[in-house]
């Protein structure tokens, strides 16, 4: 897990040989809003927000709260044609993010200003559609995968997003009020990961309990056909929850530490790691691939570091953060990762063959499939 989003190196000549040490990127001259790449798919995209409570368990983080509230964001296909843009953030999420991240370079409501591609409160479209949960990295909003997000509803998909509160540097609660990093406060502990990815994993099953009877539209969700993937700590979750869940069919975890188990019989379910070259050599994903019985990737992408898999490179003209030579260009990273998660779930919700899966493949020279030999 990562603390600080502000864009890092991570030079790697191969994605088979070991990375070089990271490199902090230089700062820049701050550039007018981020915008968002368009989305890829034959579908428009409609999003809304919904604030579910789990009465059922005191929040872990804080002692306050009697009960567990999460934040949910849909994404999904709509028809409509007009209407509102959705925010980004909330100028106070922004600062709050800005400055828990230490990132001065740029305007504290920088991120607000972030231009989307998906209308507020679209009416849903479409019929049994799959769903795709995804899960941020700890100290981030889930709006930080707002571009695979987007994506992934213009291709089919309903999306659902989850802000864990006080595992991120800001959250707005249904209220109002803002639920700030306590978890922040408990990383260095030992058993903190194996102890957060079991808590998402319990934010998750109660998202797929309630999201039937709490969204209008959730009856246009396949609930046969559901995947979950998350970048950092939020992929961890992915494979935390598939073995607690067996509802979730399918997972990928994007440049995240394993912490939750496999049981010593193995885990049948289709998963996929996708990261960076630190991970080629990474005990717990070593450990977990010999685990994983059923259809099973390991993509590593050269050039690509640790948030190479959110929204964060996409911001850095905006937030005035130069990234250092060697990283995986902004909009490449993009690229690739929604091509490869796309193509993993086309095949596990959909049936759908993607050669891409398959190895190495033309246009795609970034990718490497191991464990390397």
């Amino acid at each position: 897990m990562r603390l600080i989003v502000a864009v890092v190196a991570l030079l790697a000549a191969t994605a088979c040989t070991a990375p070089a040490a990271p490199r902090a990127a230089g700062s820049a001259t701050p550039a007018g809003p981020a915008v968002l790449p368009a989305p890829t798919g034959p579908h428009r995209v409609g999003t809304t927000v919904l604030h579910l409570k789990d009465a059922s368990r005191p929040d872990p983080w804080n002692l306050d709260a009697k009960v567990r509230e999460l934040k949910v964001t849909l994404w999904y296909p709509t028809g409509q044609r007009d209407g509102p843009p959705a925010p980004y953030m909330t100028a106070e999420e922004s600062e709050l993010l800005m400055r828990g991240s230490r990132i001065a370079s740029a305007p504290y409501d920088t991120l607000s200003r972030t231009r989307t591609n998906a209308v507020a409160d679209a009416e849903p479209a479409g019929r049994k559609l799959p769903l795709v949960v995804l899960s941020p990295g700890f100290t981030k909003p889930v709006s930080t995968l707002t571009s695979l997000a987007e994506d992934l509803a213009s291709r089919g998909y309903v999306v659902a997003g989850i802000d864990h509160p006080y595992e991120s540097y800001a959250t707005t609660l249904e209220d109002g009020t803002i639920a700030e990093c306590l978890a922040c406060d408990s990383n260095s502990d030992p058993g903190f990961g194996a102890g957060l990815v079991r808590s998402r994993a319990a934010d998750v099953s109660f998202v797929l309990d309630e999201l039937p009877a709490k969204w209008d539209g959730s009856g246009r969700i396949d609930q046969s056909r559901i995947a979950m993937a998350g970048q950092s700590i939020g992929g961890s979750s992915a494979l935390a929850t598939m073995i607690e869940d067996s509802r979730v069919r399918a997972g990928i975890d994007m440049d995240g530490t394993a912490y939750a188990r496999i049981p010593p019989g193995g885990f049948s379910r289709p998963f996929m790691f996708l990261g960076s070259a630190e991970h080629v050599a990474s005990p717990t994903w070593e450990r977990d691939w010999k685990l994983l019985t059923g259809w099973k990737r390991w993509i590593v992408l050269s050039g690509a570091e640790h948030q190479s898999f959110t929204d964060t490179p996409l911001l850095s003209d905006a937030l005035g953060i130069r990234s250092a030579s060697g990283v995986l260009p902004a909009q490449r990273a993009a690229e690739l990762t929604r091509t490869y998660v796309a193509a993993f779930l086309d095949l596990h919700l959909k049936a759908q063959r993607r050669p891409v899966l398959d190895g190495p493949a033309p246009g795609f020279p970034e990718a490497r499939f191991c464990p390397c030999s």
